[in-house]
C-alpha cells in the first residue's frame, strides 16, 4: 500500500495552498522592487547632494588660492609697508573665512611659534609654485595657506567652519542624515554631522572626492545610512492589500467554478441514478403486476370453462368473460412492453479500461462538501500492483458515489471524534480488483444483512430501498459484483460498522508493438 494516493486528496483539498504560496511571492517581488526603488531614489539623491558639496567646497578653497594670487601681485605696496594703502587689514573683513593674514619679507620673518611650520611650507611652496599647508588641525577646522613670493611671502589662516557656504548648501545641516567631513591623515573636520547612527542601517552610501584645490588636498567624504523608517512601508501595505484583494478575488472565482462544475456532474448522475431508479421501479412494478394478473387470467379462464358447461342462459355472462380474458391479456401485453421497454441495456458491451483511483477521486471530490461537512477525512490505501479495471465509467462513478454517500450518512449516528471511512484497493486475484468501502457507524443489524439487496428494502426512515438494488444491478450489468463483507463473530469498537466490496474484472493487457 503506498500513502501518496491520500496525499493527493488532502491536497486537492488544500488546493488552495499553491495560489497562496503565488500571491506571498508576488506581494514579496512587489514589496522588494518597492525597496530596491526607494534605495535607489535615496542613493541618487544622496551622490547628487555630494557632488554639489564637493563643487560648493572646492569653490571656497579655490577662491583661498585667487586671494593668494592677488597678494602676489599686489607685492610692491605690500612690500613698502604702507599701511593704508595695503589689502591685507581688509581681507579678514571681506572674506570671514580668512581670520589673519601674515607677511614674511627681507625684513620681517614669520612668527617665532609658527616659524618652522610656515617655513617649511614656504620652501614647499616655492619647489612646486603653488600654494601649501600648514599647521593643519582638523579637529579645530584651522590651517594656514602659505605662497612663497619675491620680495614677500604670506599665509591665510582659514577658519574652515565658516567656509560652508549656507545659503547655497543643498541639505539642511541640522536634520540631515548626510554625513560631510574634510579628512587628511586620519584627521576629520565635521562639515555636517548627520545621524550617529552610520553604518548601522540597511543600506549606506559613501563619496570620496579630493578638494579641486592642489594646494589644499583636503578629501570630502559624504556618508549616509538608509535607516528601517525610511523605507516605503506604505506602498508596501498597500501593494500587500492590492495583491491579497486580487488573490481573494480570484479564489472566489476559483472555488465558483469548482462549485459550479461539482453541481453539474452531480446533476448528471442525479440525473442518471433517477433514470436508473425509475427503471427498477418499474422493472420491480411489473413483476409486481404480472403475479396477479397471471392469476386474473387462469381465473378466468377457469370461470369461462365452468359457465360453458351452464344453461345457454348464461351467454351474457360468458361474453362478459370473454371480454375480461381479452382485457386481462391486454394488460400484460402492456406491461410486458413496459418492462422491455425499461429493461437495462447490456452494460457488459460499453465497459472499457478504466483507473479505479481515479473513479474513486473523482467521487471524493463531489462529495467533498458532504465530507468537510460531516468532518470526515478519508483514508485510502492502494496496492502498488494494481492493474487496470474493465468497467463502464457512468455505472462505476454511481456505484461508488452510493457507497461513499451510504457510508457518510451511516456516520452521522455516531460522534464526529469516531467517524471514519476506509477505501481500500487491492487485486484480488488473476483476473479481478476490488473496492472496498467501509465505515465506522453502527453497522447493519443482523436481520436486515440478507435483505439487503432487496428491492424497496430499507433501514432507513424516508429511504426507498432502491439504493443498493440500483447498484447492485449496475455490477452485474457490466460483469462486477458487489457484495456485503462478513460481519465479525465477536465485532470489536474497531471492527464496527459497514464494509461493501465491489469486485470489477480487470482488464486485457495491450500488446503495443
Amino acid at each position: 500500500m503506498t500513502p501518496a494516493w491520500r496525499r493527493s486528496l488532502l491536497s486537492h483539498r488544500t488546493l488552495h495552498l499553491p495560489s497562496l504560496l503565488l500571491w506571498v511571492v508576488v506581494a514579496c517581488a512587489g514589496a522588494s522592487w518597492l525597496t530596491v526603488a526607494r534605495l535607489q531614489q535615496l542613493q541618487a539623491a544622496f551622490e547628487t547632494d555630494a557632488r554639489i558639496v564637493h563643487r560648493l567646497l572646492s569653490q571656497r578653497v579655490v577662491q583661498h588660492d585667487a586671494i593668494m594670487a592677488t597678494l602676489a601681485l599686489l607685492q610692491p605696496a605690500a612690500a613698502a609697508g604702507d599701511n593704508s594703502t595695503s589689502p591685507l587689514p581688509r581681507l579678514t573683513s571681506v572674506y570671514p573665512q580668512i581670520l589673519a593674514v601674515l607677511q614674511r619679507t627681507a625684513q620681517r620673518d614669520w612668527p617665532d611659534a609658527l616659524q618652522a611650520e610656515l617655513a617649511t611650507a614656504e620652501a614647499t611652496s616655492r619647489r612646486t609654485g603653488h600654494a601649501a599647508m600648514a599647521g593643519l588641525n582638523l579637529a579645530a577646522g584651522r590651517y594656514y595657506l602659505v605662497l612663497a613670493g619675491v620680495p614677500a611671502s604670506y599665509a591665510l589662516y582659514i577658519d574652515l567652519r565658516t567656509t560652508t557656504p549656507a545659503d547655497e548648501w543643498p541639505m539642511d545641516i541640522t536634520t540631515s542624515p548626510v554625513r560631510v567631513t574634510l579628512e587628511r591623515g586620519g584627521d576629520a573636520f565635521v562639515v555636517q554631522p548627520g545621524r550617529g547612527d552610520l553604518g548601522s542601517g540597511i543600506r549606506t552610501y559613501d563619496f570620496h572626492k579630493l578638494l579641486a584645490a592642489p594646494s589644499q588636498p583636503l578629501d570630502v567624504v559624504a556618508r549616509r545610512s538608509v535607516g528601517p523608517p525610511e523605507l516605503p512601508w506604505w506602498g508596501m501595505l498597500g501593494w500587500c492589500l492590492l495583491t491579497a484583494a486580487l488573490w481573494a478575488a480570484g479564489r472566489a472565482l476559483w472555488r465558483q467554478r469548482v462549485a459550479r462544475q461539482r453541481a453539474e456532474e452531480l446533476l448528471r448522475l442525479g440525473q442518471v441514478a433517477r433514470l436508473n431508479t425509475l427503471g427498477e421501479l418499474a422493472a420491480g412494478m411489473a413483476h409486481e403486476l404480472n403475479q396477479p394478473l397471471t392469476a386474473l387470467l387462469s381465473s378466468t379462464q377457469a370461470a369461462q370453462r365452468l359457465l360453458a358447461d351452464d344453461p345457454p342462459d348464461l351467454d351474457t355472462a360468458q361474453t362478459a368473460m370473454a371480454r375480461a380474458v381479452e382485457q386481462a391479456r391486454r394488460a400484460s401485453t402492456v406491461v410486458g412492453r413496459l418492462r422491455r421497454l425499461v429493461e437495462r441495456p447490456d452494460l457488459a458491451g460499453q465497459a472499457q479500461p478504466l483507473a479505479l483511483p481515479a473513479a474513486v477521486h473523482d467521487a471524493l471530490h463531489l462529495l467533498e462538501p458532504e465530507l468537510t461537512q460531516r468532518g470526515v477525512v478519508p483514508n485510502i490505501a492502494i496496492a502498488t500492483d494494481l492493474p487496470t479495471a474493465l468497467a463502464e465509467p457512468v455505472a462505476l462513478q454511481q456505484i461508488v458515489h452510493n457507497l461513499l454517500m451510504n457510508a457518510l450518512q451511516a456516520l452521522e449516528q455516531v460522534p464526529p471524534a469516531e467517524r471514519q471511512l476506509h477505501i481500500t484497493m487491492v487485486r484480488a486475484d488473476a483476473g479481478h480488483v476490488t473496492l472496498s468501502v467501509r465505515d465506522h457507524g453502527p453497522g447493519i443489524p443482523p436481520e436486515a444483512r440478507q435483505h439487503l439487496f432487496e428491492p424497496f428494502y430499507t433501514t432507513r426512515t424516508g429511504g426507498l430501498g432502491l439504493g443498493l438494488t440500483l447498484c447492485e444491478s449496475l455490477a452485474q450489468a457490466m460483469g462486477a459484483q458487489l457484495t456485503l463483507a462478513p460481519e465479525a463473530p465477536v465485532p470489536t469498537q474497531a471492527q464496527r460498522g459497514a464494509e461493501f466490496v465491489l469486485t470489477l474484472p480487470t482488464a486485457p493487457p495491450t500488446n503495443d508493438r
